[in-house]
């Protein structure tokens, strides 16, 4: 993969397809945009197969099996379930994204830990990176991470929002961190922040389209070529040139979730 070449390293195709009803002319903009591959993430077993039909037909785009830490379903995936979806598809390259939310469930959240546990040790027993979605619930989502060995198969923050006092844990867990365009965000000091502090070499940009599209776009829908603006964005932050974001980020995604590589290389 061209080291030129900007990742989206977290977006959701099928909603995105669902709001402009033009999945080829957005295809286009990300690649009319420097993007050359996309991780189109899971976050429910119901709509798994779009997101396994997209990758099969696109070599640029990839997905993971997983379910999200608010989606309400009525059985719960187990171990074998995501292992046997993960192991199918040379196309999935992580599990998740999975995580603990309390801004959006309340109450009992035990089925909520349950759930991300049964992640962990997906990814453990299929030896793939995890895809973290925390809100609200930095503390216990390391230390579920903690607790479960996460650090076996690493992974990444998603979307981050903390501050650094939990990037460095994460970090030091030998997770990655992901900005979206909430890092463009006036309001954002706490993001910007640690986006300008945390090493270059495990730093990646997202989208997490069709939600939270950063300045100059924000309150639209966000798309996969908008992930510049986040790579332009933490340039400035950073004091670099643009190139040095891209190459890193690039670099980042392709040795954090190797498959992708793999899947590429056998297409």
């Amino acid at each position: 993969m061209s080291d030129a070449l900007l990742v989206d390293s977290h977006c959701h195709l099928p909603l995105l397809a669902h709001e402009t009803g033009n999945l080829e002319q957005i295809l286009g903009n990300a690649k009319q945009a420097g993007v050359g591959h996309m991780l189109c993430v899971s976050i429910d077993l119901e709509s798994y197969p779009i997101i396994k039909e997209l990758a099969t037909k696109y070599n640029n785009i990839s997905t993971s099996v997983g379910v999200h830490p608010n989606t309400e379903i009525k059985i719960e995936p187990s171990v074998d379930d995501l292992v046997t979806l993960a192991n199918e598809d040379p196309k999935v390259v992580a599990i998740g994204e999975t995580g603990l939310d309390y801004f959006r469930s309340t109450g009992d959240l035990k089925w909520q830990k349950q759930r991300f546990i049964t992640h962990i040790n997906a990814a453990i027993e299929t030896d793939k990176p995890l895809i973290i979605h925390t809100r609200d619930a930095g503390e216990d989502t390391l230390a579920l991470m903690k607790s479960h060995h996460a650090d076996q198969v690493s992974g990444v923050m998603h979307c981050f929002v903390d501050d650094y006092t939990i990037a460095r844990k994460a970090l030091d867990l030998g997770f990655y961190i992901s900005f979206s365009g909430i890092v463009t965000f006036k309001n954002a000091q706490q993001v910007q922040d640690v986006a300008s502090r945390i090493p270059l070499d495990r730093l990646l940009v997202e989208t997490d389209s069709p939600y939270l599209a950063p300045v100059p776009f924000r309150g639209k829908t966000n798309q996969p070529a908008y992930v510049r603006h986040v790579a332009e964005y933490v340039a400035q932050l950073r004091q670099i040139e643009l190139a040095e974001v891209i190459n890193a980020t690039t670099k980042n995604f392709f040795t954090l979730f190797k498959q992708a590589n793999q899947a590429i290389e056998q297409a």
